[in-house]
């Protein structure tokens, strides 16, 4: 392998988990205004 092999690795990785990290906030909030509007109340901790 090398070294372009294993910085696009590492910038591959990078990426899933930037993308990773900001579907887990977008889904908490898409979740939070689901729970809001049955509810009618904030959603538990």
């Amino acid at each position: 392998m090398t070294e372009s092999d294993v910085v696009k690795r590492l910038v591959w990785s990078a990426l899933l988990a930037g993308f990773g990290a900001l579907a887990s906030v977008a889904a908490n909030r898409a979740a939070a205004v689901v729970w809001r509007r049955l509810f009618e109340e904030e959603p538990p901790e």
